[in-house]
Formats: C-alpha cells, structure tokens, sequence
C-alpha cells in the first residue's frame, strides 16, 4: 500500500491505492472487477476494447522551449501547448482521483545501471497495472523500499474519453508526452501497447543526448558472447528469428547501444499471437504462462483455451509476459557490442533476394529507409503490394530526427566493425499473390549461416539495379532461390517490379537526401 501523503506530488488522492501488489491479487482484481479471464495455460485474457492497437494520430508531444528546437516535428511529432496538457492531465485526475481503486506500479526502463531510468505508472486498470510489471524492469525488495522518486510517470487514464474541445485535442484518443515534466498522459484508449511505447518514445528523446543510440530491434547473443541485432516493421519476424534456442535472448523489441554494448529497455516482452504455434515459435508459446498478458485473444468459454488463429478481434493479439518466461533469456539483459545486424524485411514484390550483405554506406540507407510492404488483404483498400517505409525501423517513435539515430549507428558500426545484412522474408518467385512465402527454415538456415561465418566469407555477386551483394550459397537454402530474378516464371516482369520498388525507395529517401552524405544517396537502387 502506498498513502496519499507518498503520491501527494503527483496529484493522486484516490481512497484505495494498491502499490505494486502482487500477481495473483492483481489477477483477482483483473477477473472479478474487469471481465478478465484465466485461460487454460495460466495467462491472464484481457480486451482492450474499442482501440486495439496503437492511436499513432492521437500521440502529442509538448511544445515547449527547452525540447521544441531539438524535435522532429511533422505527422509523427505533432506539438501540443503546455496549456492544453494541463487541462487534459487535469481531466484524467479527476478521473484517476474518483475510482474506487488505484494502482501504482514502480520500475525501471534500462538493464544499465548507468542509463536506468525509474518509472511510476499510475493506472485504473489491475490489467494496466500486471501489463506494465511485466514489461519494466522488477525491483527487488530493497530496491522499491529505496525507489524514491520516478524519473517518468506514466498517468493511464484510458478509460476516460479526451475532451475534443481541449485545443489540440483531434478525437476522443489522446496520448501525450511531456518531455519537460518527464510525464505520459494517455487518455481515451485501453490500449496497453501505449504505455509500452510511450517509454520508448521517451529514451529516444533522452538516450541520443547523452551519446547513447535507442533502437527498435531485438537481440540475441551467440555462446562466445557475439551479439546479433535484428532490426525490422511488424511482420518481419523480428521476434520469431531472435527467439532461438541455440543464442540466449537479451531482449526482443527495444534497446541502447552505448560505448560498453548493449542492454535491453525492457523487462518483459510483447508478442504478436496471431497463428502462433508451438512448432514455429515455442519459445514465446511457452512463455504464455500464469504471470502473462493475453491482450485480445480469443478464447474457448468452456476449455479457456486460446485460439491463436481467431482474428475476429483484431488481427494485432498480443502477449505480454516477463522475460524470465523466456528459457534460455539472458539475465541480466545486457550484451557486448554486436558483431552483425540484420535488418528485416517482408518484400510482397518479390524483388528482393533472400540474403544480401550490405556496405556500410548501404546499411545506412537501408536503416534510414527502413523498408517493408504490406500485402493485398491486410487492410481495407489494399488490393496489390503496398511499401511501407519506416525511418529506423521505427518511425513512429523518434522524436528527433532520423539522421541523428543514422548518425550514432554508422559511428557504433565503424567502431565495431559489425557486419550488416539485408534479409528477404517476404516473397519469392513472384509478388503477393504469384509467388510464394520464403519458409521459415530457409530463413532460420540464412540466420545460422550468418552466425556461423559462413555468409562472412561465401563468394559474392552483385544485383544490377539495387546493387546488394548476393552469397553464391547458403547451407539449407537452394542456391536458385538467392537470386530472385532467376525465380520468376517471368523474368521481363521481374525487371518492371525491380524498377517499380527502386522508383518507390528513390521518392521515399529524397526525404531524408539532404541530411546524408553524397555516400549515402549513392548507396541506393539504381534506375
């Protein structure tokens, strides 16, 4: 328990306040007062209601002098007044301060003590409260006897609907980050993938100024201490490749590199669920156990088991679950710098190859580029491949502009001499629709031969119009396939799709052309 006098700063007045309590009670609350369920594995299911993703429209950043100069403003980062956040933090204390219950969760966001920064959530919700002690890192006793105060408070009032009228304020969704006061405000979404976020967006903001480079990717270390960073968009299969049993995971979606390596931001995960089976991805399949978060599974009312293929929901199920679940996690999650990164990408054109080992100055494009596709049927109005380019893996979430993140990678990777590949686990043979999916144990075998050294060393030979260079062979994949145009029934339509995708990564990087060197542009497709 935590009195009002303790929370007195932050304007918490509520009658009961429940101050990191236990799992189980935490369960009790979340089944009898919130709809939850316990499922036939011990996970907690919950829904989020109406918003069952991300409100990326929604996110706010506060103008104010100190931060304003520094800030990557546009359709990512729009400014909100100081004047508005304060009449919507005011609303959603009024809202918190009236509930019969408060939770209150205190942990930390950084595995290094030298970066670690202490993190308050302030929610309504027991599942809130059980997401988030999941996903930060868990004092020991000692530690919470001693917390303090927070460096960043979270204040969760997504059950209450934002004030429209506020200026500023675009929907009944509104998520805000105040850089100056170190506070999120998320009001109108139940969504806890916000609360998640909203920290990261945060280090992104913090990390670079202290030299420290933030990083949407997962990563692994091999069993002589080699690290692989695995950087890629929703789909990829960041997760999925980082999770394997012969490397121990240090974490799988968020972290820093600094001039000691590299350590995780997070002390828990939050996996995709949609067709997840224990035969492809067992490691997250076990991992969903008594402790963990099902956040819009659908599940059978007599048995409690979850159906993974069910979509009705929404297609982004998720899990959330500490990482310690995790068998062969790395604890404490921290690693040496890394000696490969991979960037990830799911290619619905068909164009690109398998595998392909890039140049410094093509690693920097690429990251900068930050290149996925959707495919026809994901969502409503896409009939045909669409790209989607994400600056770092992970647009979404820089608050300073993306040539500062390219900036500190290309310092680490010169420093380091880490080796950077571009792997394909998209389409082959032809587009969405014509080809076929790469298999997963093609793409784990291109992984293991990464690892391995194999691919470090393998003859090379370079694609004509993107210029990447292509392994001759690879361990357990077919050497046809790691030269895509040689797939295609057609090879005249292969040549129109290349020149299509290279037009689309032209017109998307003259965005960021200005601020990268003439080294850099070059390192484009060539039309």
């Amino acid at each position: 328990m935590a009195s009002c006098l303790e929370l007195s700063k932050h304007e918490i007045l509520a009658g009961e306040i429940l101050r990191n309590i236990a799992v189980p009670r935490l369960y009790e609350l979340a089944v009898s007062q919130e709809g939850g369920a316990i499922t036939s594995s011990g996970a907690l299911a919950t829904f989020s209601g109406e918003k069952t993703g991300r409100s990326p429209k929604d996110k706010r950043i506060v103008e104010n002098p100190q931060s304003a100069r520094d800030v990557w403003w546009g359709s990512v980062n729009i400014p909100i007044t100081e004047e508005s956040y304060l009449a919507c933090r005011e609303q959603a204390l009024r809202f918190i301060n009236g509930r019969d219950r408060v939770y209150i969760v205190d942990g930390f966001a950084g595995w290094d003590h030298g970066y670690q920064l202490k993190v308050r959530v302030i929610c309504t919700l027991a599942y809130h409260a059980l997401f988030m002690r999941n996903i930060l890192i868990r004092p020991t006793p000692n530690e919470l006897t001693n917390f303090g105060e927070p460096d960043f408070v979270i204040l969760n009032a997504g059950e209450m609907a934002a004030d429209r009228r506020i200026p500023g304020v675009s929907s009944t969704t509104s998520i805000q980050l105040n850089l100056e006061r170190k506070e999120l405000l998320i009001l109108g979404s139940k969504y806890a993938g916000e609360m998640k976020k909203g920290i990261f967006t945060a280090m992104n903001y913090w990390m670079p100024q202290r030299g420290v480079l933030s990083m949407h990717c997962s990563a692994n270390e091999g069993p002589r201490g080699e690290v692989t960073l695995f950087f890629g968009l929703s789909g990829t299969g960041k997760t999925t490749l980082s999770s394997d049993l012969r490397r121990r995971l240090i974490g799988d979606d968020e972290h820093c590199w600094t001039d000691h390596g590299v350590f995780n931001i997070e002390g828990g995960c939050y996996a995709k669920c949609i067709n997840l089976t224990e035969e492809h991805e067992p490691q997250v399949y076990r991992a969903i156990r008594f402790g963990s978060v099902l956040e819009n599974v659908v599940f059978d009312p007599e048995t409690r088991e979850a159906n993974y293929e069910d979509r009705s929901i929404t297609e982004n199920t998720r899990c959330c679950y500490p990482i310690e679940h995790i068998d062969n996690a790395q604890i404490p999650c921290v690693g040496s710098h890394p000696r490969d990164i991979i960037f990830l990408t799911c290619d619905a054109f068909g164009v690109l190859p398998p595998v392909s080992r890039l140049t410094p100055a093509q690693a920097m494009y690429h990251f900068l580029s930050g290149y996925t596709a959707k495919t026809a049927g994901t969502e409503v109005g896409v009939n045909e491949p669409e790209a989607t380019f994400s600056a770092c893996f992970g647009a979404a979430f820089l608050v300073l502009h993306p040539a500062r993140y390219a900036e500190l990678l290309a310092k680490r990777m010169r420093q380091h001499h880490t080796r950077a590949w571009l792997v394909n686990t998209g389409w082959s043979g032809g587009p969405y629709g014509v080809g076929s999916r790469m298999k997963l144990t093609y793409t784990r075998a291109i992984i293991d031969a990464i690892h391995d050294g194999f691919l470090a060393d393998v003859p090379l030979h370079e694609d004509p119009v993107f210029e990447l260079q292509i392994p001759a062979s690879c361990p357990g994949v077919p050497t046809e396939m790691l030269v895509p145009r040689n797939t295609w029934a057609d090879q005249q339509a292969y040549d129109r799709m290349a020149l299509k995708l290279a037009t689309l990564f032209r017109d998307n990087f003259s965005k960021y052309a200005e601020g990268a060197s003439q080294e850099v542009r070059q390192a484009g497709p060539k039309l």
